[in-house]
């Protein structure tokens, strides 16, 4: 049944939370997801990996406000927008979704919640404490798996999007949001407030045709720079991954880790040139275990695939006999 109501703007700037995701009126129908007015899908060049699960992605701005361009950062959304985010996977041939995370813009700052959808799809339901879902899909080599796929509580949504302290979105960067269309529709509707014409652009990490480093590069943005960014959750590591990072040491390349142990897999560097199988990098990223997985959170599978690009570029760098040999001097950072 269509919902012709508007987006409920009370229920993003209020106090306390829904009980039902409906109740925000961000679709006009709950089982197809058709949104609303105003509730506009995006895509990112490069995306967040979250054990394979396939998402769908809106942003609302209310009626006579618009995001402000930042080339470097995520667009400053107004008070008053919302990002949406359902996640799902294809399931007997059609996209099931499990649930929807949304960030909504309030006086107070960000604020970021969980709902769970209904074993028929057609609602979802408020989820703070998160939760599991058993789920079986199949992955892009054509394995099929089975998880426990979980949904983050509350705290757990802050941890990922903390920066300075406070709860920020991740993804809409201009350089991750820039295809050219999406961003001139955004710009057509009013609820972007300008688009220069040299906006910076992320590498997709699957392009086969753009450059490995673009590639690796725009993989670890997206996946680990919101924690691994000197105002981020992991601000302590030194280990910053985020695009503009010029500092090779910051990026991993010969840097000590800040603490060894389990973590370290007793290797030397986060990088080592030439020696994907004596990177930390790899190390962790090809770990389930809670102890030494990275990301910590979010997934209980590893991506293979990125492992693969990752484990390329960095064989690729030349090998160095000491720091000097590719202008870098090692750190314990």
């Amino acid at each position: 049944m269509e919902d012709a109501r508007g987006v409920n703007d009370a229920a993003i700037t209020g106090e306390g939370y829904p009980a039902t995701l409906s109740e925000f009126h961000l679709f006009t129908d709950m089982a197809t997801r058709a949104p609303a007015a105003r509730v506009t899908p995006y895509t990112l060049n490069t995306p967040l990996f979250s054990d394979y699960a396939e998402k769908q992605r809106y942003l609302y701005v209310p009626g006579g406000k618009a995001a402000a361009y930042d080339p470097d950062k995520v667009i400053d959304l107004p008070v008053g927008s919302a990002l949406v985010k359902t996640f799902g996977y294809q399931q007997a041939g059609r996209f099931k979704a499990l649930e929807t995370r949304l960030l909504l813009h309030r006086a107070s700052g960000w604020v970021a919640i969980p709902y769970v959808w209904n074993a028929d799809g057609t609602d979802a339901v408020l989820k703070r404490a998160g939760t599991r879902i058993p789920v079986t899909f199949t992955d892009p080599s054509g394995t099929i798996r089975t998880i426990s796929y979980s949904v983050p509580n509350q705290n757990q949504c802050k941890d990922c999007h903390a920066l300075s302290g406070a709860v920020t979105p991740i993804g809409p960067k201009i350089r991750n949001l820039n295809d050219g269309k999406q961003l001139q529709a955004l710009l057509k509707a009013g609820m972007l407030d300008r688009l220069p014409t040299d906006a910076p652009r992320l590498a997709r990490w699957d392009d086969a045709a753009a450059p490995l480093a673009d590639r690796a590069r725009a993989y670890l943005e997206t996946n680990c720079a919101h924690c691994h960014n000197p105002n981020g959750a992991a601000s302590n590591s030194g280990l910053y991954l985020d695009w503009h990072q010029a500092d090779l040491n910051a990026r991993g390349i010969l840097k000590h880790p800040v603490a060894a142990g389990r973590g370290s897999g007793s290797n030397e560097f986060d990088i080592d040139p030439g020696h994907p199988e004596r990177s930390i990098l790899i190390f962790r990223m090809e770990s389930a275990d809670p102890g030494i997985a990275m990301p910590e959170l979010g997934r209980a599978t590893v991506h293979a695939e990125a492992i693969d690009l990752l484990t390329r570029w960095i064989a690729e760098m030349p090998p160095a006999g000491t720091p000097a040999d590719i202008g870098v001097k090692a750190t314990r950072n």
